[in-house]
């Protein structure tokens, strides 16, 4: 155990009233957001780089967290090997118990030295099980990490969140056969990884990037921050996507733009889903899987339009997790196949998305 008397106090207050002491081991720097919980053992070092954490203060349900330190930076193919992109976006981190020794491998340094460089805020010695708890049961509220100074609230739902964790110029990486346009609304780093697994050449473009007159073989949208209804310059240019026939894949935030401009609705969820342990169904079927997942938002399966079906159902609450066309290339899951962390058991659905891009170069 660490001795508190060697860490400076600071408070985390909920917009409900509620008020917590904690020992901070990140930056002394004061951050607002909104509050969420995540369910998994492992993988903090790829969830702070999460760009869908955007806006957000991470409470992780792990009860002794930094034990195996954090991954040295380097990069290969343009990417970050370890991260999930080149920067933390969480706004801040809380967790029952922080570990001062680590010891890994793949560790160049302590998750400590790690937010304190990036300059994001940490707490230990809270009661996370009290926390995740009143989330689960009131949802996600705004929340702020304070020190000397007190702060605004901030509501991370009414900013255009994909804005500021896009790319803002277009990216090239690979030098394959198959061309895929990403639509870049915070990438995974893991999801091009995966991409190029694929003989492709991915061009990452920014969020509002209009792939009319565009060369490509397949548009892919990735997942990101916030809102879906905020990102209406994305939302438009998909619908004038959907004229055509070839290939789209959508992940995540993704998966409830491709919703939106098809003509489906979105609704945000309680608590949302945060963590590596989330059972869907695949629809039609009874083959369940084991996903990894990271979004608020959820598409309502009441709305979702006549020539489109659901492809995959969260087998906890019953809310979509994937849709489909009937009869073109074009669907979407609200998990992430290529999960870093967690199970990569759908990756199939890479797989799916290539097969689609060569059928269609086929006919073409």
């Amino acid at each position: 155990m660490n001795n508190p008397t060697t860490f400076r106090t600071a408070r985390l207050k909920l917009e409900d009233g509620t008020l917590l002491e904690g020992f901070s081991f990140g930056a002394e720097k004061a951050a607002a957001g909104e509050i969420v919980f995540s369910t998994a053992m492992t993988g903090y070092p790829e969830s702070l780089t999460d760009p869908s954490y955007a806006g957000q203060i991470l409470v992780l349900t792990y009860p002794s967290v930094g034990n195996y330190g954090v991954p040295d930076d380097r990069i290969e193919n343009g990417l970050h090997t370890s991260y999930e992109s080149d920067r933390i976006h969480a706004a801040g981190l809380l967790i029952a118990d922080y570990s001062e020794r680590f010891n890994h491998w793949n560790a160049g340094r302590s998750l400590s030295e790690w937010l304190v460089a990036q300059g994001v805020p940490g707490l230990f010695g809270l009661d996370t099980r009290m926390l995740t708890k009143k989330i689960r049961q009131y949802g996600t509220m705004l929340a702020k990490i304070e020190f000397d100074d007190e702060i605004d609230f901030f509501d991370p739902s009414k900013t255009n969140l994909v804005a500021s964790v896009s790319c803002r110029q277009p990216v090239v990486y690979g030098n394959g056969q198959h061309r895929i346009l990403l639509v870049d609304c915070g990438v995974k780093s893991n999801i091009i990884r995966y991409l190029l697994r694929y003989n492709t050449t991915v061009v990452r473009v920014p969020w509002d990037f209009d792939p009319a007159g565009e060369m490509y073989d397949g548009l892919f949208i990735s997942n990101g921050p916030g809102d879906p209804v905020m990102c209406d310059a994305t939302i438009s240019n998909l619908r004038n996507t959907l004229n055509d026939d070839r290939p789209i894949f959508g992940i995540c935030l993704g998966h409830q733009l491709l919703s939106l401009a098809a003509g489906a609705s979105t609704e945000k969820l309680l608590f949302g889903h945060r963590g590596h342990n989330q059972p869907v169904l695949e629809a039609g079927s009874n083959k369940a899987w084991l996903t990894s997942q990271n979004h608020g938002y959820a598409v309502v399966s009441d709305s979702i339009p006549e020539l489109w079906r659901p492809s995959f159902i969260n087998l906890n609450d019953n809310s979509n997790e994937g849709i489909k066309h009937i009869a073109r290339p074009f669907f979407s899951t609200q998990f992430h196949p290529e999960a870093a962390g967690g199970p990569t058991d759908t990756s199939f659905m890479f797989d799916r998305f290539i097969e689609a891009i060569k059928v269609w170069k086929q006919k073409n």
